[in-house]
């Protein structure tokens, strides 16, 4: 009996057995970790704004000079030496580095819309109409120079890969509040396809697990075919045999989890048990035929194209309603180091009247109040440009320094501008914004403090917003 109680301990992670073992070291140490990981039990910490989140992930880095950040008196100083002053002897990617740093303004107009007149660029029309509820940071900064760290860094925290995604540190914290769909869902849009180019890949870890449990990780939905893969039952498979199957597998399974005690084999059961659901569920989900045709025309004419960014912003309305919690949109091209204007423009179409129209959707029916949307790349653009510098051609490099985004709903206030650049929009004036801080806010309105929520692993509480500081930006919460 000692030793096959032995042997069960040492089969047994160093986490499951602190939790499970009655001795007093493993009952302190799971009591000392319980206060600190509340909001992974279901709860929250503080009441709560929000409840869902919406990201709009620009993957590429879209420019802030050409859409968000309103610098004029630049006009004056196309094709001047950026000043060295403004530099500062701050780090360059390679393919600037050495080069002589020409200011490169914006072709674009900028008007003031909302009634606050914040400024937004003529290439977002749509979304200067509901000015009124956005937030725009022009602050934001980050560490990474290089797009895979930095999307790496923005999705994860940290620029390692291997860490755990925000959409699962969600999923761990707070729960599920839809046992029919993933409590993480990943959305990948098709991008303009009229001359984009520096068209990065986006990878499984900016929606992986890490080292939470695996069920934490996001549900990858496709463009065509199954939206989620392997959904349809094979030819002679009907949903009576598949449950058939599905018990004996979940027999099986159970009687291996009480041999060996391993969590994951509890999270393989309680998955194939969702993809069961799924396949009732998802079809239901994705199929818009019953929307009706103003909500349709609202998000534009490629909702009807299967894999838009205007047909994700109705599926992610669809997937708020049935209160999936985190719902991530990619959207990739937006690395412009040359024809910008012509690029951005594209961009902007496929992306401006679907996003205003997902606010006024979730507005309507009295979603945005608890829905929470995030929109913002890894970084920035400079405002020294590359290639041939025409006013109405350029391109513009990575910028880690300070770039732009913006949030809507979720308790966030609505009609303003949060932070400062300097004339060049190279370096922070006022109220920075730190990736982490953007994390912790997000936290704070779903109701969790973000120095709680942790996880054991490697020998540290692990967190999104890491060990070095982060703040809430109460300043732009109501």
């Amino acid at each position: 009996m000692h030793g096959s109680f032995h042997e069960y301990n040492l089969l047994q992670s160093r986490r499951q057995f602190l939790k499970t073992s009655g001795m007093g070291l493993g009952t302190a140490a799971l009591a000392a970790l319980l206060p600190q990981n509340a909001a992974a039990m279901g709860g929250v910490h503080h009441p709560p704004r929000a409840k869902r989140v919406i990201f709009l992930f620009m993957a590429g880095a879209p420019s802030q000079l050409d859409l968000f950040d309103h610098k004029p008196d630049l006009q004056g100083l196309f094709n001047k030496p950026l000043p060295k002053s403004i530099s500062n002897g701050q780090r360059v990617t390679a393919m600037t580095r050495g080069a002589t740093q020409l200011v490169m303004p914006s072709m674009f107009k900028f008007h003031r819309q909302g009634q606050n007149g914040v400024y937004w660029s003529e290439l977002l029309p749509h979304l200067s109409e509901v000015a009124d509820d956005v937030c725009v940071i022009k602050s934001l900064n980050t560490n990474a120079i290089n797009h895979d760290p930095a999307k790496t860094f923005f999705c994860t925290g940290s620029e390692i890969p291997g860490k755990a995604s925000m959409g699962s540190w969600l999923s761990y914290g707070l729960g599920s509040m839809n046992r029919d769909l993933p409590d993480f869902v990943v959305l990948t849009s098709a991008y303009w396809t009229g001359g984009t180019r520096n068209v990065q890949g986006l990878y499984s870890r900016l929606w992986g697990s890490g080292f939470l449990p695996s069920k934490h990780q996001g549900a990858a939905f496709q463009a065509s075919g199954d939206p989620v893969l392997f959904l349809s039952n094979p030819k002679g498979v009907d949903a009576k045999v598949r449950r058939r199957m599905l018990d004996a597998v979940r027999e099986v399974n159970r009687k291996h989890h009480a041999e060996i005690g391993d969590p994951e084999i509890q999270t393989t059961i309680s998955q194939q048990e969702m993809a069961f659901r799924m396949q009732a569920s998802v079809p239901e989900l994705t199929d818009i035929s019953k929307e009706p045709k103003d909500v349709m025309a609202m998000y534009g004419p490629e909702v009807h194209k299967t894999g838009s960014f205007a047909r994700n912003c109705l599926l992610a309305r669809r997937m708020v309603e049935r209160d999936v919690r985190f719902i991530q949109l990619f959207h990739r091209g937006w690395d412009h180091h040359s024809i910008l204007p012509k690029q951005l423009r594209g961009q902007c179409f496929d992306v401006d009247q679907p996003s205003a129209a997902l606010i006024m959707d979730l507005k309507q029916r009295g979603l945005l109040d608890d829905t929470l949307i995030v929109f913002a790349g890894e970084f920035g653009r400079t405002v020294y440009g590359q290639g041939k510098l025409r006013r109405d051609d350029y391109g513009r490099d990575h910028h880690p320094r300070c770039f732009s985004g913006w949030l809507a709903g979720g308790g966030i206030k609505g009609g303003i501008s949060y932070g400062e650049t300097d004339d060049f929009s190279y370096n922070i004036a006022k109220d920075p914004v730190h990736i982490r801080d953007l994390q912790a806010t997000m936290l704070h309105q779903l109701g969790i403090d973000h120095e709680k929520l942790t996880f054991p692993f490697q020998g540290l509480d692990q967190r999104l917003t890491g060990v070095e500081p982060a703040r809430v930006v109460h300043d732009i919460v109501e």
